[in-house]
């Protein structure tokens, strides 16, 4: 189904929900998944994967199976946080074997050459104290695919000189979402600083207020709104909610609960889109709320930007299509 071309400010929580029937059209459709052609970009997105395990390994796989099947050379990755689970043996720092066996070796510059570009998840603050810096500064070696220049930046896609959509990065760790203190160990956890988050917002305020190209992307690690075990995340809801209506953020792309979901809320211009299967362990779903789209699976999300639309797709852990959708720069969607 398609949303209305122009939409009410009215923020309801009201999900649009897609039919069984629109779900189950044919997601092998050559003539969306073939090569790009006329300038469109592929990009692959995943979140919550860096375990080192063997779930993660197979996303990887199954990344690297869609893309020589479809003849599809990716422009970039899309990290969405949750880099890295537990606590490393050997210390984590910019020379921890940590780089080699959860990223360098699971995602090689042979099978995935573009940039990487990361954001930082609880687990990055919380299981390696200091693990954020580290992250910061491993961004900072000659040649690597690693992009995190900030914890929080703005890139474009497309040619300089006319970008096709502009991807704000965040840091989604306020000190209401993320920080506190440990439920176990009464320590306080690792978050952004309010300075930060402040300085954070100032800079989302103005980079929305500029020039941007004909699509918004805004990616962080935790929801505004999710169907998943963490369910919605208030905070971020009332800071950024009103920020992406007002500014027309065409999708929102995060991580957090370990699944992959599609949401649509009535009245709300952006498109949700949770890819958290990456590799860790998978939690069920833990809202009866009708949405496009919503599975406790490993897996991963490809996305092909075009000069007229975007359109999502998530797959499993063998590399089969799950649900597809499409988004228009006047904010319509289709699932197709």
């Amino acid at each position: 189904m398609k949303s209305p071309a122009t939409f009410t400010r009215r923020r309801a929580l009201k999900t649009l929900f897609c039919s069984s029937a629109s779900l189950s059209l044919n997601l092998g459709s050559s003539s969306i998944l073939g090569a790009a052609e006329g300038g469109a970009l592929d990009l692959l997105m995943i979140g919550d994967f860096g375990t080192s395990g063997d779930a993660q390994k197979g996303v990887a796989a199954a990344m690297k199976s869609f893309c020589q099947g479809s003849g599809i050379r990716p422009e970039s990755i899309l990290l969405l946080g949750d880099n890295f689970y537990s606590a490393a043996k050997d210390g984590f720092s910019t020379e921890s074997v940590r780089w080699k066996n959860t990223f360098e070796d699971v995602y090689p510059a042979t099978d995935f050459p573009g940039p990487c570009w990361a954001v930082l998840g609880n687990h990055d603050y919380h299981d390696n104290p200091g693990g954020e810096k580290v992250q910061l500064d491993y961004a900072k070696n000659a040649g690597t695919r690693w992009k995190m220049p900030g914890k929080w930046y703005r890139f474009d896609l497309g040619p300089a000189a006319s970008p096709m959509a502009t991807v704000i990065a965040l840091d989604s760790n306020l000190p209401k979402v993320s920080g506190g203190r440990d439920k176990i160990l009464g320590k306080p956890r690792g978050s952004l600083a309010e300075r930060e988050a402040k300085q954070q917002h100032e800079w989302l305020v103005a980079e929305l207020q500029s020039k941007r190209a004909p699509f918004t992307l805004v990616m962080a690690h935790h929801p505004l709104y999710s169907n998943g075990s963490h369910g919605d995340t208030k905070t971020l809801v009332e800071q950024w909610g009103p920020l992406f209506q007002e500014h027309q953020v065409h999708a929102y792309l995060c991580g957090h609960d370990h699944d992959l979901q599609h949401l649509e809320l009535e009245g709300l211009f952006t498109s949700f889109v949770l890819s958290g299967g990456g590799g860790a362990r998978t939690r069920k779903l833990g809202s009866d709320r009708k949405v496009p789209y919503g599975a406790d699976v490993h897996g991963f999300t490809h996305l092909r930007v075009a000069r007229d639309k975007l359109v999502f797709t998530h797959f499993d852990a063998s590399a089969k299509p799950l649900h597809r959708f499409t988004k228009r720069t006047d904010g319509a969607f289709e699932v197709t």
